[in-house]
């Protein structure tokens, strides 16, 4: 084998490199035989070289090339020649050559393929996480993981050149409440007690800010028991960030500065100096989502003046109530049908909306009208409508009412999003993000009828809000920012409580009383006694962020080995079973679920 061992890879060899001798070492990704001659294109992570085998100049080479299947691993020597000008391969980087075989070595044969490998698999998702290693083979696979290397290659770089440090933080840790369930860990020395896989480094970042390290990050593995919803892995990679003596406008910009040097580096993009500003209301009434896609207009608009004055009862009745009645106008989409137009009022009553009006924008008479739907409501204040939404001939309006504000703009921000994905608005070449600020810092559960931390206990409330956060938690917005790009969030952060008596305060309103304070968090406050410093921090989702630059729509393409949507992982059956023994030695019990 040694003599064999590869002395460039398939993705290398040019012109200039005509004349020279070669050692290849890969995989069969075709083979085809003409007649005597085969041409064989052996793959790597690097590209593909066609190699040129001439059975009856070589005939030892025959019967090899007659056992060689897809997939076969292999390495080949040979001399490289410089392709006839009619028979270059423009598309193939490598295609100005071939190799020109004298010896081919069987490294390992491969079993008939559950999939063919291509550029990217056709095969279904399960059968594709079965087989990862040969979906891995895929070139678009292995272009995304090179890509998810690169960026956290650049994010280190950025990040270490600004003077942060690199700090692991413990993936044993104490379970602590921070919105989703724990991954538990047993240990047999203590039984009955358990370590927590961490949902974030939350706690231990604040610590080394109490530490002295002002500048922290760590690409860091995180853990959440969640059911199963949308593409969340129940495993996922941030990139973890926390600052000392920094305002929220720091950590703004320091995020700024890292996505710009990130995108420049990776994909030659020039980012702005800095991001649009949204504060949390600004976007719900505008977009009706916290996370707006804003690669596209169609801004939600407030209805609510025109529908009080028509007799369309059931906006009436919501507006009564306190809610509200929003529209958007579907630049040119008069034309679409009944049937599409019940599909989005169907997409609109999974956001809870009771149902979804319409209109259409039409000429009449040389004079702009509303035609269909719901227009009969609004005949005599047609002109009014027309212009205060800024239709035009063509347009479709939606319109969206309920007695709560957030169902209607949630619901209509919904349509907005499907519309923008159905009309081919998102162009995953474009890039558009935006800071979301301001949000409230409490929230009520209704079900518990209590108070409880919008994101999580450990956000500094603004200071206008010091003096009434008891008397009036609803109205409290603490200093937290979410990064949002093309309709994801891609980054969430806050500025953080470090005084002790600020947190006890913040515990109180949520329900949290001294002793479970003290049990569940109490190496935290008792840091925060010893000269804590003012601190702040982010935390971008990198499997999310490559999946973006990547233009894709699934985490799944851009993690090596993910679960499935139900938490599983097909290609090593995980979770799985234990042995009685190791339940034995952690003194578990397993008790049947109930049917």
């Amino acid at each position: 084998m040694e003599s064999m061992k590869r002395t460039a890879d398939c993705g290398s060899l040019r012109k200039n490199d005509a004349g020279k001798t070669a050692v290849l070492n890969g995989w069969v990704h075709r083979k085809r035989n003409h007649g005597g001659i085969f041409f064989i294109n052996l793959r790597d992570r690097y590209g593909i070289t066609q190699v040129t085998v001439d059975t009856e100049k070589n005939t030892d080479l025959g019967t090899v090339c007659d056992e060689l299947r897809n997939e076969y691993c292999i390495a080949v020597e040979g001399i490289v020649g410089e392709r006839p000008k009619d028979m270059v391969n423009a598309s193939m980087e490598t295609g100005g050559i071939e190799l020109i075989a004298s010896k081919i070595l069987i490294l390992n044969k491969a079993d008939v393929l559950p999939f063919q490998i291509d550029e990217e698999s056709k095969a279904n998702e399960d059968l594709r996480l079965k087989y990862r290693y040969l979906d891995l083979r895929s070139s678009g696979m292995q272009e995304r993981i090179k890509l998810r290397s690169e960026i956290t290659f650049a994010v280190r770089e950025w990040m270490t050149s600004n003077g942060f440090y690199e700090i692991e933080t413990p993936t044993f840790i104490k379970s602590t409440p921070e919105g989703a369930r724990d991954y538990l860990v047993p240990s047999r020395l203590y039984p009955g007690k358990f370590y927590a896989l961490p949902q974030s480094p939350q706690l231990y970042k604040q610590i080394l800010m109490v530490s002295g390290f002002d500048k922290y990050f760590q690409i860091a593995r995180c853990y959440r028991d969640e059911d199963s919803r949308g593409d969340r892995q129940p495993e996922f990679t941030q990139i973890d960030i926390e600052m000392s003596f920094v305002s929220r406008d720091d950590v703004l910009s320091m995020t700024e500065g890292m996505m710009r040097h990130v995108f420049k580096k990776i994909k030659n993009i020039d980012l702005p100096l800095t991001f649009r500003r949204l504060s949390w209301e600004q976007a719900m009434e505008l977009y009706g989502s916290d996370k707006p896609d804003l690669r596209f207009d169609m801004q939600l608009q407030d209805f609510s003046a025109y529908a009080q004055a028509s007799g369309f009862q059931a906006f009436k009745d919501a507006l009564n109530s306190g809610g509200a009645v929003k529209a958007i106008t579907v630049k040119g989409k008069a034309d679409y049908s009944r049937k599409q137009i019940d599909e989005l009022e169907a997409h609109a009553k999974i956001y809870k909306a009771k149902g979804m009006a319409w209109m259409k924008v039409i000429e009449n008479n040389e004079k702009l009208a509303l035609e269909g739907g719901a227009s009969k409501f609004f005949a005599d204040n047609a002109d009014g409508i027309i212009t205060g939404l800024c239709a035009e001939k063509g347009d479709l309006i939606l319109m969206v009412a309920d007695a709560s504000r957030k169902t209607a703009n949630t619901a209509l921000g919904a349509v907005r999003s499907k519309l923008g994905r159905d009309l081919g608005l998102c162009d995953s070449s474009k890039f558009e993000f935006a800071w979301i600020v301001d949000f409230p810092m409490f929230e009520f559960n209704e079900d518990e009828k209590k108070w409880e931390a919008a994101h999580h206990l450990f956000t500094w409330p603004q200071e206008k809000y010091h003096n009434t956060m008891e008397s009036d938690p609803g109205s409290v917005k603490g200093d937290l920012y979410d990064l949002v790009l093309n309709g994801y969030e891609l980054a969430s952060g806050s500025i953080r409580i470090h005084d002790s008596g600020m947190q006890k305060r913040v515990f109180e309103i949520a329900g949290i009383d001294q002793a479970q304070a003290e049990k569940k968090f109490g190496f935290l406050t008792e840091a925060f006694k010893y000269g804590a410093p003012p601190h702040g921090g982010i935390a971008p989702g990198l499997d999310r962020l490559v999946m973006i630059m990547a233009g894709c729509t699934s985490l799944k393409d851009v993690i090596a080995f993910p679960k499935n949507s139900f938490a599983v992982s097909p290609m090593d059956d995980c979770p799985s079973e234990v042995d009685q023994k190791q339940l034995d030695e952690l003194g578990i019990v397993i008790k049947a679920p109930n049917k």
